[in-house]
């Protein structure tokens, strides 16, 4: 079993489907409720270094406090944000999934199949119905 570290909130569908695929892998994550227990400040900005991201490609920008502290500002520094995201860590995008092949933001879902130390052990189908995996364990989407 590998030692995989998924930052999760149960309440979005891709972080669900995300837990699923690493399940489908024969895997139990360890599971980070990051909106109750954020990462430490050095944290975030490892996993932002690990994914080779920019600080606001893991700002979420469709929910509430994005607007009222403007971060759509751009001489907002990347510390800021990172300070911003940590007083109000709904403002972190996910799914984060951490293994030893890396570290991604799991949009969309599939992109843990890229990760994934271990293949898809049988079929899987998203909530939404989009079948990602046949019954062999292969892979059926693929995205850029």
């Amino acid at each position: 079993m590998s030692n995989i570290t998924l930052y999760h909130n149960p309440a979005c569908g891709t972080s669900r489907n995300t837990l699923e695929m690493i399940r489908n892998s024969g895997n139990e994550p360890t599971i980070i409720y990051y909106l109750e227990t954020p990462p430490t400040h050095d944290e975030l900005v490892k996993l932002i270094a690990d994914m080779g991201i920019t600080v606001r490609a893991l700002l979420r920008k469709n929910v509430e406090p994005y607007d009222q502290l403007g971060l759509s500002e751009e001489t907002i520094s990347d510390e800021q944000l990172v300070g911003f995201m940590l007083e109000h860590p709904i403002l972190i995008n996910r799914p984060i999934v951490v293994t030893s092949l890396g570290t991604r933001l799991c949009r969309p879902s599939d992109v843990v199949l890229d990760i994934l130390p271990e293949p898809q052990q049988g079929a899987f189908t998203k909530e939404d119905g989009e079948k990602v995996i046949d019954e062999s364990g292969n892979r059926l989407t693929t995205f850029e």
